[in-house]
């Protein structure tokens, strides 16, 4: 990527970064995600972008939101209504000045199991040690070398029938960057590339089933509990900038 490049995915990962901030208001008892879902897609066109999700090979939704045995891809609904206890992940992408962002994190409903705790915890963890892995000439695999060691060690699996993804021009681009693999395998890193890291743990298997009647729809085969986190992160000189960091925890 350009350094003209690279400003214009800064500021739309800014933008995508805000709205989850924006939405943490509203996630309560008692509202549909559908709900969630219009405030967010209010969010990002009054700030002069659009929801890349929508209409994207006939994704029908402004934004992903995944309730706990959803993996990822859960298409907002008013019928699913937020619980006590639930666990969710909710993924944006901002299309701002024809430049792509990509994030998602975890929220809760009230008192949520000690299960979702440290799996919530664990899965933030991991996707910090593989941002940490990124430099240039640092090869790929490393990330997820060291997103499934550290998960393992706390008793949960790594997803790997899906990916992050190289972003900025296209939604999805090269590289691929798996959350499973082998030490010192892969290609290199290179200043100027931009991609996401996004781990999904579960709490049982790491495979995934997808729900037939939407095509869409991830959930864990065994019905336990799921959760990711993303950034989209540029490789510079040094090492990286997260780009979708509103909150400074990840200091130039």
């Amino acid at each position: 990527m350009t350094p003209e490049q690279i400003d214009g995915i800064r500021k739309s990962s800014k933008l995508a970064g805000e709205s989850l901030i924006y939405i943490n208001q509203f996630v309560k008892e008692g509202v549909n995600t559908a709900y969630l879902d219009r405030k967010i897609e209010e969010f990002i066109r009054d700030n002069g972008a659009i929801p890349a999700t929508l209409g994207y090979n006939g994704y029908p939704k402004s934004c992903c939101i995944s309730l706990n045995e959803v993996i990822c891809h859960g298409i907002p609904s008013e019928n699913t209504i937020l619980r006590p206890g639930d666990i969710l992940n909710i993924d944006v992408t901002t299309i701002l000045n024809g430049y792509f962002g990509d994030t998602s994190k975890m929220y809760w409903v009230g008192e949520i199991s000690a299960e979702a705790r440290s799996l919530i915890e664990t899965t933030k963890h991991c996707m910090n040690l593989g941002i940490q892995q990124v430099k240039p000439q640092n090869q790929f695999g490393n990330i997820g070398f060291v997103i499934n060691r550290y998960a393992r060690t706390k008793g949960f699996s790594v997803v790997y029938e899906f990916c992050g993804h190289g972003i900025g021009v296209k939604f999805h681009e090269e590289p691929q960057v798996d959350h499973v693999a082998r030490a010192n395998s892969g290609p290199r890193m290179k200043e100027g590339m931009v991609f996401t890291i996004e781990p999904m743990l579960n709490a049982g298997h790491a495979r995934c089933k997808i729900d037939k009647h939407d095509g869409w729809t991830a959930r864990t085969i065994d019905g336990r509990l799921s959760a990711q986190y993303e950034h989209t992160i540029v490789v510079t000189s040094t090492g990286y900038e997260v780009l979708t960091d509103v909150e400074g925890e990840y200091p130039l």
